[in-house]
């Protein structure tokens, strides 16, 4: 063969092999495109999914919390026939408001697990270990933070709805506190009992459940957007709505629900301290 017959050879088959590494690279190209395309619509699907999932626990822990008040008040009215507590008044109070914490934790964790498998580790409740020198720490500069922000907002909220009541004190069930055991079960149930109660339905099940789905920010603003909804007062809710915020926060540096108990019952005793020793002291 001679040189011409072979530059010709060799130019047409660079010329073929261009071509197939054309038609390769247009196929790689829309096996790409169709790549990217699948992987959109898996994104947005998992996007309506998680946000499904989300709604659905939020509307369980809402459900959860007043189904436990109507059981428990309808079996005292219904079944034990109980419609006012008489002279213990303040005792029953703290026996209605310990069941109703203990129902309402029942239904929330345990319900799903034992119904439908839907199972809760330590770890999802915040509870892994014993608090550390973090959780003390940073409860306390959590608490500052959280009242200086709550009351910002609070007089920002003033302005913008004046026509709400934003000076409404909180019923918490419980007055004319007389004996010390009045003091005494007052004090469990607002300070011990609730804070722990509702520190490990929010910022431990909730918190941890949704937290598995979606990233911290929303998670904490759903978390903390229903703790205020469930308080039902608007200055109380805008309260609490910061608070949760606070104890979030700590629960995703930290990994546990401690430093948000501790910033819970400093709160609470707070309370306690100004609606009912306070009172005493200066009378």
């Amino acid at each position: 063969m001679s040189e011409e017959k072979k530059a010709k050879v060799a130019r047409k088959t660079k010329r073929t092999a261009k071509k197939e590494n054309s038609r390769q690279n247009i196929a790689i190209s829309e096996f790409h495109k169709k790549l990217e395309e699948k992987s959109k619509k898996s994104k947005v699907a998992r996007f309506w999914i998680n946000a499904a999932w989300c709604l659905a626990l939020l509307v369980w822990v809402f459900a959860a919390l007043q189904a436990s008040q109507f059981v428990i008040a309808w079996l005292l009215v219904q079944v034990f026939h109980i419609t006012e507590w008489g002279i213990n008044n303040n005792l029953m109070q703290a026996l209605f408001s310990m069941i109703v914490y203990a129902v309402a934790l029942a239904i929330t964790v345990f319900v799903p697990w034992c119904v439908v498998k839907f199972k809760t580790t330590r770890d999802e409740l915040g509870l892994r270990g014993l608090p550390t020198w973090s959780d003390i720490l940073l409860a306390p500069i959590g608490f500052i933070v959280f009242m200086f922000v709550a009351t910002l907002l609070l007089g920002i909220m003033q302005k913008i709805l004046p026509g709400i009541n934003w000076t409404e004190s909180q019923d918490v069930g419980f007055s004319n506190l007389i004996t010390g055991a009045d003091y005494f079960w007052t004090f469990i149930i607002l300070v011990i009992v609730a804070p722990v109660i509702e520190e490990i339905i929010f910022r431990g099940w909730l918190y941890g459940k949704i937290r598995a789905r979606i990233p911290a920010v929303p998670a904490i603003l759903l978390v903390s957007i229903l703790f205020g909804i469930v308080h039902g007062q608007w200055n109380v809710g805008v309260t609490v709505f910061v608070m949760s915020i606070a104890m979030c926060t700590i629960r995703e540096i930290t990994g546990t629900i401690w430093g948000g108990i501790l910033i819970h019952i400093i709160k609470n005793g707070l309370a306690f301290y100004l609606l009912y020793v306070n009172p005493m002291m200066i009378q």
